[in-house]
C-alpha cells in the first residue's frame, strides 16, 4: 500500500509505473505488484506487470499474467456494455465506449481487440488487422485476437498468412476445437475441401465431441455432396446440444429434408425455452417455418418466418433509403457519355464471368450449368470486387472523401487497369482447374456493375432474374450466414428489388448489350433454348454436359447446393401464393413490378 499511497491515487500509481517501464522494468514490475497486492485483479496493473515481465525477458510469466488480465476483462462494466452493444449490432455505441478506454488504457489488449471487431463488422479489414496486431504485440498469447487476425487476413485475400496464424494457435493447443473449426472453414472458403475435412477428422479423432465441430463437419460434407454424412453430422451435433438452432436450420437448409413430428416438437420446445439465446431462436424459427411449410400449415409457417426475421432485423443496420440514394447517384453519374469517355479502360482480360442479381434468383443453377462446360470453372461468391472498392475508397484518389459510386469519377485509366489486374491476381487462388474462364457468383455485385465494367471491360456479365414475389419471398425464408441485411423485412426487400431492377434498366440503356439477362422461369420452361442463348452470349460453343448439370459433382457452397444436384424442376415456382394473405407490405414495396 505504501507505494500506492505515496503516489496519491491508483491512477497516479499506474502512471508512475508506465514511466518506469521505459527505463526500469524491474521497478515498473514492483510498482504493478504493489497495486495488485491491494487490488489483486486490477486489470491495468495486470497489463503493466505483463509488459514489465516481457521487457525483463520473462515471457512465460508474462503470458500467464496477460491471460489473467484477459480473463478479468469479462467483469469490467465498460467492456461488458461495449460487448453487449457489439452483439446487438449497435456498433457506434460500442465505439463511443471503447475509444476513450483505449486512449486512457493503451495496454488493454481486450479493448483494442473489441475495437478491431467493430472494424471487422464494418468490413474495414485493414484497420481491423492493425488493431489486432497491436493487441498481439501487447499479448502474443491472446488466442482470440490471433484467430480474428487470421480472419481479417483472409478477408484481404492473404490466405497463406491467415493459415500461419491458425497453425501458430494449433501448435500451442492441437485440440482447440474453435481454432480447428475456424481453420477448416477457411480451407473450405479456399476450395480446399479435402484439407478441411481432414481438420475435422483429426479433431474428432481426439475425441473432442464438440457440437460446433460436428456442425462445421456437416456443412463441409454438404458442400461436397455427401448428403447422408452431413445429416449424420448435424444429428450428432443435436444429440450433444438439442437446442442448437443452427444445427436444426442446417437440416432445414438442405431444402430436401423433411422433419418428423418429434423433430418439430423438439424445435418448439427449444424455441419456447425462456433461456434460449437469440441466435438459437432465429435459427429455430427459420427451421420451424420450413417444417410447417412442408406440412402445408402456411399460417403457422409464416408466423415462424416472421418471428425469425423480426429477431434478425433487431441486430441488422440496413438503411433502405441510403441504398435508394446510392442507386440514384449511380444512374445520374454513370451515363453513356461517362462510359464512352472511358472506353477501353481497365484490364483486357475476358476470363471472369460475373453472375449478379438478387440472392435466391437462380444464380447457383446458372453457375452449375456453366461450370459443366469444359472451358468454365465455378468458384464461389467471391469478395474481391467489394474489397477493391474498399481499397479505392481508402486511397480516395486525392481530394475530399467520397463514397461509391461518386468515387469512380476520380478513377483514372492507369488505376482502372491496376484494379483489374488486382482482381485477376486476387481471384487466382480460387481457380483450381486451369480452365480459360471462371465464375464470380456474388449476387450483390449488381450494385457495382459500373466499377466492374471500368476495370474489366471484357468480362462477361449475367443478370439472374426471377419473378419478384417468388424471389423476395424466397429471401424472406432464408437465413444467410452473413450479409443480405435487406432480406429480413418484407418492405426492405421490396425496395431492394426495385432498386436492383432500376439500376439494371439504366445499365441496359447506358451499356446496351453489356449484360445477358437470364430469366429463371424461361430457363425452367425451355432449358436447352436458354442455355444455348447464354452460351452464345458468352461466345462459348454449346456442350451437352450443360444440359446434364445435375450430374456435375463439383462442390457447391450456397443454400441451393442440394437443389442444383437435381434436374430442372418447377418446385420453387409460385411458392409465394400460399402466403399471399400476409404479403401486403412486399407487394406495396414492389409497386408496379407485380
Amino acid at each position: 500500500m505504501d507505494e500506492v499511497a505515496r503516489s496519491g491515487s491508483l491512477k497516479a500509481a499506474l502512471a508512475q509505473g508506465e514511466r518506469l517501464l521505459g527505463c526500469d522494468p524491474t521497478a515498473a514490475l514492483e510498482q504493478a505488484r504493489e497495486i495488485l497486492r491491494i487490488a489483486p485483479y486490477q486489470r491495468d496493473a495486470l497489463w503493466l506487470a505483463a509488459a514489465a515481465l516481457r521487457s525483463s525477458g520473462n515471457a512465460v510469466e508474462a503470458a500467464r499474467v496477460e491471460q489473467t488480465a484477459i480473463d478479468t476483462s469479462g467483469q469490467d462494466p465498460d467492456l461488458v456494455r461495449a460487448g453487449s452493444a457489439i452483439g446487438a449490432g449497435r456498433l457506434r455505441e460500442a465505439e463511443h465506449i471503447l475509444r476513450p478506454l483505449v486512449h486512457t488504457r493503451p495496454r488493454d489488449a481486450v479493448a483494442i481487440r473489441m475495437l478491431a471487431e467493430i472494424a471487422m463488422q464494418l468490413g474495414i479489414y485493414v484497420e481491423a488487422e492493425a488493431g489486432l496486431r497491436r493487441a498481439l504485440t501487447i499479448a502474443p498469447g491472446f488466442a482470440d485476437a490471433r484467430a480474428a487476425l487470421a480472419t481479417a487476413l483472409m478477408h484481404q485475400n492473404r490466405p497463406d498468412e491467415a493459415l500461419e496464424e491458425f497453425d501458430t494457435l494449433l501448435a500451442a493447443d492441437p485440440g482447440d476445437a474453435r481454432t480447428t473449426i475456424a481453420k477448416a472453414q477457411m480451407l473450405g472458403q479456399l476450395g480446399e475441401y479435402a484439407a478441411a475435412i481432414e481438420c475435422y477428422d483429426r479433431l474428432l479423432q481426439l475425441r473432442i465431441d464438440s457440437p460446433r465441430a460436428w456442425l462445421g463437419y456437416g456443412n463441409i460434407l454438404k458442400t461436397v455432396g455427401r448428403r447422408e454424412g452431413a445429416i449424420a453430422a448435424y444429428r450428432r451435433a443435436l444429440t450433444l446440444a438439442p437446442a442448437m438452432g443452427e444445427a436444426w436450420w442446417s437440416l432445414a437448409n438442405l431444402k430436401t429434408w423433411r422433419f418428423d413430428a418429434r423433430d418439430i416438437a423438439a424445435m418448439q420446445a427449444a424455441a419456447s425455452d425462456p433461456s434460449a439465446q437469440p441466435g438459437d431462436l432465429i435459427h429455430l424459427h427459420f427451421a420451424l417455418g420450413e417444417a410447417y411449410e412442408v406440412a402445408r400449415e402456411f399460417e403457422a409457417s409464416f408466423g415462424h418466418y416472421s418471428e425469425a426475421n423480426r429477431l434478425r432485423r433487431l441486430s441488422i443496420d440496413h438503411d433502405a433509403e441510403a441504398l435508394t440514394r446510392q442507386v440514384s447517384s449511380g444512374i445520374a453519374l454513370h451515363t453513356r457519355t461517362f462510359f464512352d469517355d472511358r472506353k477501353d479502360w481497365g484490364d483486357a482480360s475476358a476470363e471472369p464471368i460475373f453472375i449478379i442479381g438478387m440472392p435466391r434468383a437462380g444464380s447457383t443453377l446458372i453457375e452449375q450449368i456453366l461450370s459443366s462446360h469444359s472451358a468454365v470453372e465455378g468458384t464461389a461468391e467471391l469478395p474481391d470486387i467489394p474489397l477493391l472498392l474498399q481499397k479505392m475508397m481508402v486511397e480516395q484518389q486525392g481530394g475530399s472523401p467520397l463514397a461509391y459510386p461518386e468515387i469512380t469519377a476520380r478513377l483514372g485509366a492507369d488505376a482502372a487497369r491496376a484494379f483489374g489486374k488486382d482482381y485477376l491476381s486476387g481471384t487466382r487462388l480460387h481457380r483450381k482447374a486451369g480452365k480459360p474462364f471462371f465464375i464470380d457468383k456474388l449476387p450483390n455485385n449488381w450494385l457495382h456493375i459500373s466499377f466492374i465494367h471500368l476495370i474489366l471491360p471484357n468480362a462477361r456479365i449475367i443478370d439472374a432474374r426471377r419473378d419478384p414475389l417468388d424471389c423476395c419471398f424466397s429471401n424472406f425464408k432464408q437465413h444467410f450466414a452473413r450479409g443480405q441485411a435487406f432480406s429480413y423485412s418484407l418492405d426492405d426487400m421490396g425496395r431492394y428489388y426495385r432498386d436492383y431492377v432500376r439500376l439494371m434498366d439504366h445499365v441496359d440503356q447506358a451499356l446496351p448489350g453489356r449484360v445477358h439477362r437470364m430469366i429463371h422461369e424461361e430457363l425452367i420452361a425451355d432449358p436447352e433454348r436458354e442455355i444455348r442463348r447464354m452460351l452464345a452470349a458468352l461466345d462459348l460453343p454449346f456442350e451437352e454436359a450443360c444440359l446434364h448439370f445435375h450430374e456435375n459433382a463439383r462442390p457447391v457452397r450456397t443454400a441451393s447446393s442440394e437443389q442444383v444436384r437435381r434436374p430442372i424442376n418447377r418446385d420453387g415456382v409460385e411458392r409465394w401464393r400460399a402466403y399471399e394473405p400476409w404479403l401486403g407490405p412486399l407487394k406495396l414495396a414492389l409497386g408496379d413490378l407485380v
